[in-house]
């Protein structure tokens, strides 16, 4: 395929490599189609007795992000609770296998002890009823263990989530095969995608011709970056792109039009605690997709607000990198509502 040469306009903060996965939008979409298929259900009681008045499992898919600062509002005593007892808790949305591998396995490069697949499973533990402290190490309440499930049911479908990328020196993407070799000198981190960065203008325009329906406009008083990281296009502008391919707008319409399709996913089989790691190893395959026609360029020193110094690497896709993007994130949004259902089906039969 004919690569377009994105150019790269030096902008912008350190992201960190947790940026709200999906987004607001996506992360709805997830836990408005898992509400519709467990209606009328004891999953749904059980759900129900674990929310506070006013919160549905749709709405609640936000919270885990939520803690992160005060963009959703002022922090309740519950989110400093929580933020307090988990002072990693930024770092347990995500995991950085190279996008390369095949599976995701404990403790290889990447993996972490407080990463998504371990949180996961640790969450799973609780809402199960395992009293097992080495299953709960943050000793996360069963409140807390389904606001988690909720959330990152949605954050491990996202291909980046998982599948990481690092780019050698020279400018090529390259799996480390030691933790210790990725050292800002020889292989960087490219830090969940988010510095990796898209002409923003020309993927717009790459866009208009081939994705149905009007893009979503930018707030008032927001200026738009001239720049987007690879990560943000994956949280957020996907999401807009694949709910205009089934022409719905908002995460409500999107859920119902994908449950009245009755569409075709693969379920997980055996201990729903190993769930998250066959949720790891899909998320693994498709960030492969992901990566399709994807190729790093020109690398930037940059320096942060902070004054710390990073690195940025200008981006090139595929002409109609469109297309097989917002394709992949509708599938992966639909796989994160049905397997989150499941997931609480199999908990609550």
């Amino acid at each position: 395929m004919k690569q377009l040469a994105c150019v790269l306009a030096l902008a912008g903060a350190l992201l960190s490599s947790d940026a709200l996965a999906w987004g607001s939008d996506g992360h709805r979409a997830v836990g408005a189609i898992a509400a519709r298929l467990i209606k009328g259900s004891n999953a749904e009681k059980q759900v129900a007795a674990l929310l506070l008045p006013g919160e549905s499992l749709e709405s609640v898919t936000l919270w885990a992000d939520c803690v992160k600062g005060s963009y959703c509002g002022p922090q309740t005593p519950e989110m400093l609770a929580y933020v307090a007892a988990n002072p990693h808790h930024s770092e347990y949305h995500y995991t950085d296998v190279p996008f390369q591998k095949d599976a995701y396995q404990d403790g290889a490069v990447g993996t972490t002890a407080v990463d998504i697949v371990q949180t996961l499973r640790q969450a799973i533990a609780v809402l199960q009823g395992k009293t097992d402290p080495a299953l709960n190490p943050h000793g996360f309440s069963r409140r807390q263990a389904l606001l988690l499930v909720a959330h990152m049911s949605g954050d491990i479908h996202q291909p980046l989530h998982v599948g990481a990328a690092y780019v050698s020196k020279d400018g090529g993407f390259v799996v480390p095969t030691r933790q210790q070799d990725i050292d800002t000198e020889h292989i960087f981190d490219a830090r969940g995608g988010n510095n990796l960065l898209l002409d923003d203008g020309k993927m717009s325009a790459l866009s208009a011709n081939v994705i149905p329906g009007e893009a979503k406009q930018e707030p008032a008083g927001v200026t738009r970056s001239l720049t987007k990281p690879f990560h943000a296009y994956w949280d957020s502008t996907v999401v807009d792109y694949a709910m205009r391919r089934i022409s719905t707008r908002t995460p409500e319409q999107f859920a119902q039009k994908v449950v009245d399709s009755k569409p075709a996913v693969a379920m997980n089989s055996g201990d729903p605690a190993t769930w998250p790691y066959q949720w790891a190893n899909d998320a693994l395959a498709m960030s492969k997709l992901a990566y399709t026609g994807v190729t790093p360029g020109k690398m930037s020193v940059q320096v942060s607000k902070k004054g710390d110094i990073y690195y940025t690497f200008a981006l090139d896709t595929s002409d109609d990198y469109p297309v097989p993007s917002s394709a992949l994130a509708k599938s992966q949004l639909i796989k994160g509502g049905y397997h989150l259902a499941a997931l609480l089906q199999a908990i609550w039969p």
